[in-house]
């Protein structure tokens, strides 16, 4: 093929700036690594220390502000250049509540004005740190704060919920609607008189509740509070601090850590332990991320010709490997563990990490507490050049360290496929499920009984502990269960719908592993067939309140199953071991219809044994009983524990779409 002179030479320069990027990014690990832990800003009254991170910078700014937005710079003073990178300024007087910026000049160029990396403490919208006392921050007895009691992860029953989506319906009787005050709110109720808020939590009696992101997101205006905007918070600005359009006053930047101290605290006097979201593997764009500003192209993965890599499906991919994004993203999640009180973080797309930076995660944070749960998403967006045997996908669970991953297999095999919306799952009779299913009744161990050829996704065992499958159907990505049960099931009645709903989360909260619920799904949440609704206005995300009187039956069940699960160590056993020891699949012989027993006490149970029975299929189905006596403490419509019925020996009639429990003394 021929080129003309001018294109010859426009592929020429493309060349080199190719490949002088690529030359940079091999440069990039000569950077010097600096190990001290006071990087960002240290107040004291009688002075302010402030330290950034710049290897290549030739000059470096701090400016100061009275406010976080709005007017000009105080003081504008030059840094001075340390040792391994680091550029330092003393202030010698009380600037507390002051705000800041700073800016780098590199390669001849002035970047931009940004708070640190580290900053703890952000005006509005984010664009200036602010020197906080962060001891004045703490709500009264704060010291004293006590977490809920934590045995085994497997204890654990996750509720996922968005910050405004919890309060903002108009029915929710909550007033700080949106607000972390609007979860701290006791007494709460719907023109009803349901609880709603933190007192349904508490009625429904999870243990733990999952935040999706509050720290500091880029899209959402904070100067217009009023305006119904919207987002998820997948998109990072300021990783450690608390996002401004959840407070009451976003310009004050003490006012968001103080409520989301007071809101974790309230949580925790409500027997509620708290898990926050957290998105270290992208921002929320390259060219104004603070990162960019103080070391251009190092945080981030690239291409092996130079280019951002994409992982993340949002334009960047963050280098976890690289030792001084790696220091950060440690510090910065023991400081959100330290400093607010919290008790789990869930890593978003957490397969673009690398297992190094995971492990000295889960190792440091345990150290601090080893009830601290970490888990993640083990999958990407996309491809990355970094080898898949060293990220923290599902397959590479066995080499973390006290670490779990969502279980895409059950949550499809009991739903249908994410990628195909029409497919059936087992709890709408689709008996191609059943391996799967089984595979995360055992939490994705190894396990004999199951035959992993039928198993959907993974042909093997990825779990060598039980704590380390998260058990689930529906979270806030794509549809909502019983809008997904509808969209497949298109002829299905409503009551249908119930039947397999309801089948759904009683295989979740039955299965061993731990238990994660999305919030809403209690009271059948809809949003309205909108899948992907991360920016989609409040009458398509929000927790319509209404809907817990119209299905107080199915609130009801959810609420037995978890009293269940909760009352009965047999559900929530901690080892491979000991599932392998006292579970086992009974054959049924009749496609769609499983059968296990949890006998012998397992893990301490009152019960002897345990039966359960899940039925798939539409129609009622008929299994014949073990030996002995059988009190039936869960069927298609109530859970009473202290039994609903009693059963000898024999045949049984199975109801369709429906799970059963019984248990022999």
């Amino acid at each position: 093929m021929k080129y003309s002179k001018a294109l010859s030479i426009i592929l020429f320069l493309t060349m080199l700036k190719t490949a002088g990027h690529a030359q940079l990014v091999g440069a990039f690990n000569n950077y010097p690594v600096y190990t001290g832990k006071d990087l960002g800003v240290k107040y004291s009254t009688l002075k302010t220390v402030f330290k950034v991170w710049a290897p290549r910078a030739s000059e470096v700014k701090l400016r100061l502000y009275d406010a976080g937005d709005g007017g000009e710079a105080f003081s504008t003073i030059y840094m001075a250049k340390g040792s391994k990178g680091v550029w330092k300024i003393v202030v010698d007087k009380n600037v507390k509540n002051k705000y800041y910026t700073f800016q780098v000049m590199q390669d001849g160029k002035w970047l931009l004005e940004s708070p640190d990396i580290y900053a703890k403490a952000v005006g509005v919208n984010g664009k200036r740190g602010m020197v906080v006392d962060l001891a004045s921050t703490n709500p009264k007895n704060w010291r004293n704060d006590k977490k809920p009691a934590l045995k085994n992860f497997t204890d654990i029953i996750i509720y996922e919920l968005h910050m405004r989506d919890i309060s903002v319906d108009p029915n929710s009787g909550i007033q700080h609607k949106g607000q972390y005050s609007g979860l701290a709110e006791t007494g709460t109720k719907s023109p009803d008189g349901e609880t709603t808020g933190l007192d349904h939590i508490k009625e429904l009696g999870v243990t733990h509740v999952h935040l999706l992101p509050c720290f500091d997101f880029n899209s959402i205006d904070e100067t217009k509070p009023g305006s119904g905007q919207y987002n998820w918070g997948y998109d990072p600005l300021n990783y450690n601090v608390p996002e401004g359009g959840y407070s009451t006053n976003p310009y004050d930047g003490n006012v968001r850590i103080k409520e989301f101290k007071k809101m974790v605290q309230t949580l925790h006097q409500n027997e509620l332990r708290v898990i926050l979201d957290v998105v270290y593997n992208h921002t929320s764009d390259i060219d104004h991320a603070n990162f960019s500003q103080f070391a251009p192209g190092y945080f981030y993965r690239h291409n092996p010709d130079g280019t951002y890599s994409n992982a993340t499906g949002c334009g960047n991919e963050v280098a976890s490997e690289m030792p001084m994004t790696r220091k950060f993203i440690i510090e910065s999640v023991v400081f959100w563990a330290k400093e607010y009180h919290l008790d789990g973080f869930r890593f978003d797309l957490m397969g673009v990490h690398d297992i190094k930076t995971m492990n000295m995660i889960s190792d440091t944070l345990h150290q601090i507490d080893p009830s601290i749960f970490v888990y993640g998403e083990g999958w990407t967006a996309g491809n990355s050049p970094m080898p898949e045997a060293l990220r923290a996908v599902k397959k590479n669970v066995s080499k973390l360290h006290e670490q779990a991953v969502f279980s895409d297999d059950l949550r499809d095999g009991l739903k249908g496929g994410w990628g195909d919306l029409k497919e059936k799952g087992f709890v709408s009779g689709n008996t191609k499920m059943d391996e799967s299913v089984k595979f995360g009744i055992v939490a994705s161990i190894p396990n004999p009984q199951v035959n992993y050829g039928l198993v959907n996704y993974d042909k093997g065992p990825w779990a060598s502990e039980p704590y380390e499958t998260i058990t689930y159907v529906s979270c806030h990505d794509d549809n909502t269960l019983f809008d997904r049960l509808k969209i497949s099931n298109p002829n299905a009645s409503e009551a249908d719908l119930i039947k397999m709903d309801k089948l759904a989360n009683a295989i979740v909260l039955t299965s061993q592993g731990v238990s994660f619920l999305h919030s809403g799904a209690e009271l059948l949440r809809t949003k309205q067939g909108v899948a992907n609704s991360f920016n989609k206005p409040d009458s398509i995300n929000q927790i319509d309140w209404s809907r817990k009187t119209k299905y107080k039956a199915v609130f009801e069940y959810y609420k037995g199953l978890i009293s269940l699960r909760k009352s009965h160590p047999a559900f929530r056993m901690p080892s491979a071991k000991m599932i392998n020891e006292h579970l086992k699949f009974v054959n049924t012989g009749v496609p769609g219809l499983i059968c296990y027993q949890i006998s012998n006490h397992a893990n301490g149970d009152k019960w002897k044994n345990i039966l359960v029975i899940l039925n798939g299929n539409t129609a009622n189905q008929t299994i014949k009983l073990l030996a002995g006596n059988w009190t039936v403490a869960a069927d298609e419509n109530t859970i009473n524990e202290a039994g609903i019925k009693t059963v000898a020996a024999g045949s049984m009639d199975i109801a369709g779409t429906s799970a059963y429990v019984l248990y022999s003394k």
